[in-house]
């Protein structure tokens, strides 16, 4: 039973166009091609990628917020209260009126003492600028290495600049050692993130970044999987050419430099509008999703790869907003 589940899954015409299958990806001749088991590489990567982190925020990051001058204020603790340390872990952090006013009377304090208590006490939990700074500066420096790495593994490939080609020979494509470590670094890195989102800062948009995280973990599985890898690494590059400058700008205003901060911001914007609002969906997009359809019938495969493809362009442009809304607060008469 389990074994023909297991062929109907990975049955040939669900994963690849008509007369094409994974017989197509057997090693041959001296030319190696991607396979499953590959990925298995990308856990003991992405715990490396913990312990590289820990060392890198303690060797690197603590003493260059220290030079750039990163404080924080000093936190005034909520005095230990059990009633309302109870009410606060166990219910809500932002207690209504009505609950105020009945916690006042458990705990013997006054109303203000009450909304007093618990101000303090979400600001305890808030994470400092010294953490943000950590967490910023160690994704800045991977994303920069990422990028011109990427870069180094593209600049001399014809589908960097024809993307086209990225389906030429489909799928019989040999895999190149520069797109092996490429794919298990970025893949460990993500896989990383994943592992640290407990303890990383949690933002506003912590939602969107997790399904973010899985699609983009899912994706870059898939193409390495099926051999989807040319686009794949073009798919890396296109999102690694924005990060870096996000999280420079996000450790300038840490270290409370305003100016340099926005300018970078805007720059950032930029660069976001033109990598996944432009590049991404009208020139990937439609290599992957358009212009596959004038050299083979649409499979299964197909749809997935894409749709998960919109669903990262979804996230963006949810971003973009968010990044349009904050450029507009630096424009002169708005700061």
């Amino acid at each position: 039973m389990l074994s023909q589940l297991s062929e109907l899954i990975w049955a040939d015409w669900i994963w690849f166009p008509e007369g094409h299958g994974w017989a197509d990806l057997k090693d041959h001749d001296g030319q190696v091609f991607p396979k499953p088991r590959d990925l298995w590489a990308t856990i003991p990567i992405a715990l490396c990628f913990l312990v590289i982190r820990q060392i890198f925020e303690r060797t690197v990051a603590i003493p260059l917020a220290s030079l750039l001058g990163v404080s924080d204020k000093q936190c005034v603790r909520a005095p230990h209260n059990p009633v309302l340390e109870s009410y606060f872990c166990s219910t809500s952090k932002h207690p209504t009126q009505s609950s105020i006013e009945s916690l006042s009377k458990q705990a013997g304090c006054s109303v203000r003492q009450v909304q007093r208590w618990f101000r303090r006490r979400r600001n305890q939990d808030r994470p400092s600028k010294l953490k943000k700074f950590r967490e910023a500066s160690w994704r800045f420096t991977f994303y920069l290495l990422a990028f011109f790495a990427g870069l180094a593994t593209l600049i001399d490939k014809p589908w960097f600049y024809d993307m086209k080609q990225m389906w030429d020979g489909f799928p019989k494509m040999p895999l190149l050692p520069s797109q092996y470590w490429y794919y298990m670094i970025e893949l460990g890195f993500y896989v990383s993130l994943l592992f640290s989102v407990a303890s990383d800062v949690k933002r506003k948009d912590f939602k969107e970044q997790i399904v973010h995280h899985v699609a983009t973990i899912v994706l870059i599985s898939f193409s390495w999987v099926v051999n989807y890898i040319r686009g794949g690494t073009l798919i890396m590059l296109v999102h690694d050419a924005s990060d870096y400058l996000m999280e420079s700008a996000k450790m300038f205003n840490y270290a409370g430099w305003r100016r340099t901060c926005n300018l970078i911001f805007i720059v950032f914007a930029a660069v976001f509008i033109v990598t996944r609002l432009v590049i991404l969906p009208f020139w990937i997009i439609y290599t992957t999703w358009v212009y596959p359809l004038t050299l083979y019938p649409p499979f299964f495969g197909f749809y997935f790869f894409n749709g998960l493809m919109l669903v990262l362009q979804a996230l963006h442009i949810f971003w973009a907003g968010l990044i349009l809304r904050m450029v507009v607060k630096f424009l002169p008469g708005n700061v």
